[in-house]
């Protein structure tokens, strides 16, 4: 049986993790943390949490992710997302642990015309997209036995995120605004929990970092996204269409975060599911709440 400890518990994924970790009772005994828990920033409270619980795999799901505060806060962002990580590799690398850390698509310029490869150059344009990179860079400094998963536009039926936002707003408004000119690939974070595990499971015969790109199948702007959010949620608020230039924010965001999936799906074997199923099956979720 694996002691595995994942970090950020609380948050969209650690939550989805933490329903699918009910199917593996016997082949795996979980520890959940946050930060009341484990203070991922205190490298001497994560090596004894580690020695004290025996951990033998550790599952990176924490982050500091308010893409815009970040570029007001740029060292907290740089502790959580970089400090933080390099703490977790560089005790995974003391104590021949596995690390699974998820990553970001902000890393890239966004600037391509092609799907991002997992071997393509990073350029960040933002703090967020800096300090999550910083983080990639400080776990493969570790020499530490990882697997760093990139994926983009996460959504759930927990926490906050862009579908629990627009379900609100079409509930209070009329009509809303919606960004077209930014393109990339939606993911369930419930697809990517299972995604996780299945990496997981097949083992790690490499040694170092080994870099994925996951995200749901599929490819959308934002505003078609809130248009099926809008039309699967059943509100009739209308949804117009604008630019990047005409929405205000602090952060840069990449115009285009489309992924190239091969890399995973040879790698696990796995069918992934198309972005507007899982919309579906979140938002009958929400629901049914």
């Amino acid at each position: 049986m694996k002691n595995t400890l994942i970090t950020g518990a609380n948050g969209q994924l650690g939550h989805c993790l933490r329903d699918l970790a009910k199917e593996y009772p016997d082949s795996y005994r979980f520890f959940y943390t946050d930060v009341a828990e484990l203070d991922i920033t205190d490298a001497d409270a994560i090596d004894k949490y580690i020695i004290d619980n025996q951990i033998n795999v550790i599952i990176n799901a924490a982050a500091y992710t308010a893409v815009d505060r970040a570029e007001d806060d740029e060292e907290n962002a740089y502790r959580i997302n970089c400090t933080a990580v390099a703490n977790l590799s560089n005790a995974a690398k003391k104590h021949d642990l596995s690390l699974f850390h998820i990553s970001t698509d902000y890393v890239f310029s966004g600037d391509s015309s092609k799907p991002y490869e997992e071997n393509d150059t990073p350029a960040p344009k933002s703090v967020y997209g800096s300090t999550k990179l910083a983080g990639e860079r400080a776990i493969m400094e570790s020499g530490c036995q990882a697997v760093v998963i990139r994926t983009s536009w996460l959504f759930s039926e927990y926490g906050n995120n862009f579908v629990k936002t627009m379900l609100r707003l079409g509930s209070e408004r009329e009509s809303i605004n919606v960004v077209c000119d930014q393109i990339g690939g939606p993911t369930y974070a419930g697809d990517l929990a299972k995604v996780i595990f299945q990496l997981i499971e097949n083992g790690l015969e490499h040694s170092g970092t080994e870099f994925y790109h996951f995200a749901n199948e599929g490819v959308c702007s934002w505003y078609d996204f809130a248009k099926a959010i809008m039309e699967m949620g059943g509100k009739e608020c209308l949804v117009k269409p604008i630019f990047t230039s005409e929405y205000p924010a602090k952060a840069r965001r990449p115009a285009s975060s489309v992924f190239n999936l091969r890399k995973i799906k040879k790698t696990i074997n796995i069918e992934i599911p198309y972005w507007r199923d899982s919309l579906i099956l979140v938002i009958n979720k929400l629901q049914e709440k």
